[in-house]
C-alpha cells in the first residue's frame, strides 16, 4: 500500500461505499412513503323515490273562494268541477289557466237521502236521459279530461246504471276515477271490460275538517304510495283543506314523493 496511487484509489472506494451505504436507506424510504389521496368529491343528497301521488280536489263550482288558496300549491293536482253551477265556468277557466287538471264532478244518486245537485243521475234512468245529462254536463266543463262520481253510492253498486254511464264515458274517450263512495262498486269489472281508462280512490283526505286530521290522512297515502307505487287521495274545495295541502305537499316532495295528475296514472 506504499503505491500513492493505489491508497487514492482505496480512499475513493471506501468513500463510494459510504455514500452508497447512506443514500441506499432513504431511496427506500421515498419508495415506501404513502401517497396522499384526494377527498372524494361530496355526494349530492337525492330523495329516493318513493311511489307517485295523485291528489283531486272535488266540488269546485259552488263559489271562488278558495282560488288564491290553491294558486299556492305548485304541485300537480286535479280539479274536479261540479256543472250548471254558478261558477262552474268561471272556477274552470281559471284552474286550468293556473295549470290544474280538470275533470267533470258529475252528480250521481247516492242510497243515502241527501238533497240533489239538478241533473243528477239516478238508477232508473234510461240511456237517452243518462246521454242527455252528459250532454249537458260536458257542455258546462268543456275542458274535462276525465270523470268522477259526486255522491252516487246507488249507482255505481248497480250493474245497467253503472254501465251506461261508463259506455257514454268511453265514446267520448274520457277516463273515469271511481271516487269509490261505496266498497261494492261494480265500476272497476264494467270499466275493464269496456276497455275505459280507469283508476280508484285510495284515501279521503278530509271526511273531517281539522288540520291534524288531514295530515294523518296524507300520512295514510304516503304508506300507500310507498307500498303500491301509486295512490290517489280525494280532498274537497275547503279552506283548511287546501292550506294543509299548501304546507305538507313541498315536505313530501322532498321526501322523494312525486305527484301527478290523473291522466298520468296508469292503470
Amino acid at each position: 500500500m506504499n503505491n500513492p496511487i493505489l491508497k487514492i484509489a482505496g480512499i475513493i472506494f471506501l468513500l463510494l461505499l459510504f455514500i452508497a451505504l447512506i443514500l441506499t436507506p432513504m431511496h427506500k424510504a421515498k419508495k415506501a412513503a404513502p401517497q396522499l389521496k384526494r377527498p372524494a368529491p361530496a355526494q349530492v343528497q337525492v330523495p329516493a323515490q318513493r311511489g307517485r301521488i295523485a291528489i283531486v280536489i272535488d266540488d269546485w263550482g259552488y263559489h271562488q273562494d278558495n282560488l288564491e288558496i290553491i294558486r299556492q300549491i305548485k304541485q300537480p293536482v286535479t280539479c274536479a268541477i261540479l256543472p250548471n253551477l254558478k261558477h262552474s265556468t268561471a272556477v274552470m277557466q281559471e284552474l286550468s289557466a293556473s295549470g290544474r287538471e280538470i275533470i267533470l264532478h258529475l252528480p250521481m244518486e247516492p242510497k243515502e237521502k241527501y238533497n240533489l245537485e239538478q241533473n243528477t243521475i239516478m238508477r232508473t234512468m234510461n240511456a237517452g236521459q243518462i246521454h242527455e245529462i252528459f250532454e249537458r254536463a260536458l257542455a258546462s266543463v268543456p275542458l274535462a279530461k276525465g270523470i268522477n262520481n259526486h255522491m252516487g253510492s246507488a249507482v255505481t253498486e248497480d250493474k245497467r246504471a253503472a254501465g251506461l254511464v261508463l259506455a257514454e264515458i268511453k265514446k267520448r274517450q274520457l277516463y273515469f276515477l271511481d271516487s269509490f263512495v261505496t266498497s261494492a262498486s261494480v265500476c272497476p269489472g264494467i270499466a275493464k271490460q269496456l276497455k275505459v281508462r280507469f283508476a280508484k280512490r285510495d284515501v279521503f283526505l278530509d271526511n273531517q275538517p281539522d288540520p291534524g286530521y288531514i295530515k294523518a290522512q296524507l300520512l295514510k297515502l304516503k304508506k300507500i304510495s310507498g307500498k303500491q307505487g301509486m295512490a290517489i287521495g280525494i280532498g274537497h274545495d275547503r279552506r283548511n283543506t287546501l292550506l294543509v295541502l299548501s304546507e305538507i305537499l313541498p315536505q313530501m316532495e322532498k321526501e322523494g314523493y312525486r305527484f301527478v295528475f290523473l291522466s298520468q296514472v296508469e292503470k
